[in-house]
């Protein structure tokens, strides 16, 4: 299995990464063909393909902060069962995050991620795909060390229609397993920076950034 990184939309294997986004995901998650352009001309935006004979099986795409010292995966797609393309992804994921960290002189606290709450979001199929049906999904996140933070979560819908997306809870994997608080600030600036690109925000958003700022710390909670 190849791990391939996606610098273009002109990369021959987009078209087969975008594709596998509508697939799985539900239209408000999925940012338009031409509007991924700039996101990858970002070095700071990995976005890698797992290839299988040729085939694009599997996608992952994350950054590294290292002024908040923080990692977040934005989506990891297992396209199909059975080909060991979860663990694939992970490790060459954790060894490129470590890699950035050192490169920048930091060390990482953790890393985000958004997480399907099983309940909220049971009406997707995820392209009948059953690695990421949202309790496999959650509990294999569980299992890998993810907590949940305390807090009703929403983000903006990445369609620029600016809809509140309420059917995830924000997650984060701490580098200490017995980390039980995460600080609120860094949550909040996090956020900020992270859908800075999306410039048509649901008021419902903008206040949870108020409570969130108005917060010390925010707890750690299983999933």
């Amino acid at each position: 299995m190849i791990y391939h990184r996606i610098h273009s939309i002109e990369d021959p294997f987009f078209a087969a990464l975008h594709k596998q986004l509508q697939t799985i995901f539900p239209p408000e998650e999925v940012l338009a063909y031409e509007l991924w352009k700039e996101p990858l001309l970002d070095p700071s935006i990995h976005v890698y393909v797992a290839i299988h004979n040729g085939e694009v099986v599997g996608s992952t795409e994350y950054r590294y902060y290292p002024k908040l010292q923080v990692a977040m995966t934005d989506f990891t797609i297992i396209g199909k069962p059975s080909l060991g393309i979860g663990r694939f992804l992970l490790r060459n994921r954790e060894r490129d995050l470590q890699k950035l960290a050192e490169q920048s002189g930091t060390e990482s606290l953790g890393m985000f991620a958004e997480i399907y709450d099983p309940y909220r979001a049971a009406e997707h199929t995820f392209g009948g795909v059953s690695p990421m049906n949202p309790i496999v999904r959650r509990e294999v996140l569980s299992h890998i060390g993810y907590k949940r933070l305390n807090l009703a979560y929403v983000h903006p819908s990445w369609d620029l229609e600016g809809m509140a997306v309420s059917e995830l809870d924000l997650g984060f994997l701490p580098a200490d397993e017995n980390q039980s608080t995460i600080d609120a600030s860094l949550v909040a600036e996090f956020l900020e920076g992270y859908y800075a690109f999306l410039t048509n925000k649901p008021k419902e958003w903008t206040r949870m950034i108020e409570k969130i700022r108005a917060l010390e710390s925010i707890e750690l909670l299983p999933l």
